[in-house]
């Protein structure tokens, strides 16, 4: 098995805000980190799906966690009210939210001043039908190498959809 490939820092620019964010290859985060949000690769048949949010084009399910929800389980619902399939998942690394930098942050508002964005692999074993009852309007399965072509997102994504085709092997 190949090692992970280590942490990289980068600056993203969301709505106007500086933001670093920072990859953490299988990071389990202490009891003073807050977990935001999760996300996922998930795989069906050697595809990736991609999901159509709402005035955000196409990326992977993903979404905030609910107060007393695990990550776990917040994702398990984020994949299913976003691209309505579910299977077995595995941890692949969180990504440091940091706004120490971003002038704009407000001190008490929804996000911490550093939170984790965090990612796993899921490995499809039920694909519903896809009923358009949430955030977004279609899915798709795409190849791997396609990725990159179809969503705009930051250059981290690529490192960690590198991480969860990795494990496709263990």
């Amino acid at each position: 098995m190949n090692p992970p490939i280590s942490a990289k820092q980068i600056d993203v620019d969301w709505d106007g805000h500086i933001i670093k964010l920072k990859w953490h290859p299988f990071k389990i985060l202490d009891k003073s980190e807050v977990a935001t949000s999760v996300h996922s690769f998930c795989f069906n048949q050697d595809k990736v799906l991609l999901v159509h949010v709402k005035d955000r084009g196409y990326n992977i399910p993903g979404g905030h966690i609910d107060y007393n929800e695990t990550p776990e389980d917040a994702l398990h619902r984020e994949v299913y009210e976003e691209g309505y399939v579910a299977g077995n998942i595995k941890y692949l690394g969180a990504i440091e939210v940091n706004h120490t930098d971003n002038p704009s942050f407000v001190q008490d508002g929804p996000y911490p001043l550093v939170g984790y964005q965090l990612f796993y692999r899921m490995d499809i074993e039920e694909c519903f039908p896809f009923l358009r009852e949430n955030e977004t309007t279609s899915r798709i399965w795409v190849e791997p190498e396609e990725v990159p072509y179809v969503i705009s997102d930051h250059e981290l994504i690529l490192i960690i959809l590198k991480e969860a085709l990795k494990l496709n092997n263990i």
